[in-house]
């Protein structure tokens, strides 16, 4: 990830209403959630959210995804763990040896084991609908 990039995500990020979005879609897992129901756990008028999505899917950090009528958003995992892979590298001078290792971490690390598993299967299409939080 080049750093215009990371800078663009965080830019994205360091708005409080869009990081309450993200906050509440990376709890959500990959199943997402409805703009409406967004809407209403965080109090934010139609218009505000619909702007903030907007902004979030533009950068790359969520994607929506057409229900019938409705639009339901999720993380982009893959997006998510490339930020966070950008941000730590070479923490600790590139010991690995930080302490103490976060579940986050650990959790990209079981995310990304079992998207190579189901990368092995012939067949079986890699999306981030086949990420496991």
């Amino acid at each position: 990830m080049e750093t215009l990039t990371a800078a663009e995500l965080l830019a994205a990020l360091g708005h409080e209403s869009r990081l309450s979005i993200f906050r509440l879609l990376v709890e959500a897992g990959p199943a997402g959630v409805t703009a409406s129901a967004i809407g209403e756990g965080l109090g934010m008028a139609p218009a505000t959210l619909s702007f903030h999505l907007a902004h979030l899917s533009r950068v790359g950090l969520i994607q929506g995804r057409k229900e019938g009528r409705f639009i339901r958003y999720a993380t982009d995992y893959a997006a998510m763990d490339d930020l966070l892979a950008f941000l730590t590298r070479n923490c600790c001078q590139g010991s690995g040896d930080c302490l103490p290792r976060t579940r986050a971490a650990d959790s990209i690390a079981k995310r990304r084991g079992s998207l190579q598993k189901t990368a092995s299967r012939p067949g079986t299409p890699l999306t981030s609908e086949t990420e496991t939080p």
